[in-house]
């Protein structure tokens, strides 16, 4: 059986900073995810895309975001269960919890953090008769590596943040970069919006909007598109790949069945407080919860961890009072002894 401090379930970029608040206040942790590699989605959907909203990085991969939570907790030595996925949840005597995967693996907690993002997820497909016969023949639902597309024909149908993104990025990768839409109006970041259409009075992407893919055509690879247009009618559109980014169907899995409050698949929390769900002891904090005025971003996620671990630290330390000093001050101590020290000032006084 696995002991630890803080049992993380869910390894993406919110579980991944829990570990380094958590080690500042000396507690254990360790994670649980049910894919292979720390990181998320960041790492197995999209580790190539452009993250713009990260402090202190105008632009970051999304995979070297990963990489750099991974460095950053590195002193700490968090344990990590991959590839298996949390089955089960039971609260023993001793006011902890025990974790089950469904490969068997036992983890005992007094505290379960939750940072599951969107739980398990599948891409939702547009309703094209013949689009599963072209998967992984010219359609693809994630971009994982945009260097595929270099020089290609690209097809991207969209209205929210992936599709503008993206159509941004392979502007300057891809041959030829068209963005359909069903609207005039996006749902993505204003920038975003701003940049697609001066990309396309630049000639760098084609937008047809108010139009949907409504056909795939080849043989053994896609080779055209037919667009189904509101006013112009059927348009037949050459291309080397089809992506449609229509978003990801989230499941919570077996936590939905763990007993807490769940509210449109995502798990409610006290957010006046420390993101404690409706079960003491049991937190969940990134995408994966919910409450009034939340917003699904990294940086939410980041900030939800720190509290948490606050919260949880005096429920696994009742008798002890933690006094909050600022890493710029007080270094980083790591479990191995190590210190990193902070980098002291000195003010002279010129008299």
């Amino acid at each position: 059986m696995i002991k630890t401090d803080i049992l993380i379930i869910g390894a993406g970029p919110t579980g991944l900073f829990t570990v380094f608040e958590a080690g500042l206040l000396k507690l254990k942790t360790h994670l649980i995810d049910a894919l292979p590699q720390p990181g998320g989605q960041c790492s197995e959907i999209y580790p190539k895309k452009p993250i713009y909203d990260i402090p202190g990085f105008p632009e970051i991969l999304a995979g070297e975001l990963v990489d750099n939570l991974m460095e950053q907790i590195k002193p700490f030595k968090p344990g990590f269960t991959l590839g298996e996925r949390a089955e089960t949840i039971e609260k023993l005597e001793d006011d902890t919890f025990l974790v089950t995967t469904n490969k068997g693996t036992q983890h005992n907690a007094p505290v379960v953090a939750i940072a599951g993002g969107l739980g398990s997820f599948e891409p939702r497909k547009p309703p094209i008769p013949n689009i599963e016969d072209f998967e992984d023949k010219g359609v693809a639902y994630i971009i994982r590596d945009p260097e595929v597309y270099r020089d290609k024909r690209v097809v991207i149908a969209g209205g929210g943040d992936s599709a503008l993104d993206w159509s941004i990025f392979l502007a300057d990768v891809a041959s030829e970069v068209t963005l359909v839409h069903r609207r005039n109006e996006f749902r993505g970041a204003l920038d975003s919006v701003e940049r697609v259409a001066e990309l396309s009075k630049l000639g760098k992407i084609n937008l047809i909007t108010e139009a949907e893919v409504k056909e795939l055509k080849g043989d053994d690879h896609l080779t055209a598109v037919g667009i189904k247009h509101k006013t112009k009618g059927d348009i037949h559109f050459e291309t080397d790949y089809f992506i449609p980014l229509f978003g990801l169907s989230p499941k919570l899995g077996p936590i939905g069945g763990w007993g807490l409050e769940i509210e449109k698949n995502a798990i409610k929390v006290d957010n006046s407080y420390d993101y404690q769900t409706n079960i003491p002891g049991i937190y969940a904090i990134g995408d994966v919860n919910t409450y009034k005025g939340k917003l699904k971003l990294i940086l939410s996620g980041f900030h939800e961890a720190a509290v948490m671990c606050q919260s949880a630290y005096q429920r696994i330390h009742p008798d002890k009072k933690y006094v909050m000093k600022y890493t710029t001050v007080g270094g980083v101590e790591g479990f191995d002894g190590t210190k990193k020290e902070a980098k002291k000032e000195v003010v002279k006084a010129i008299i």
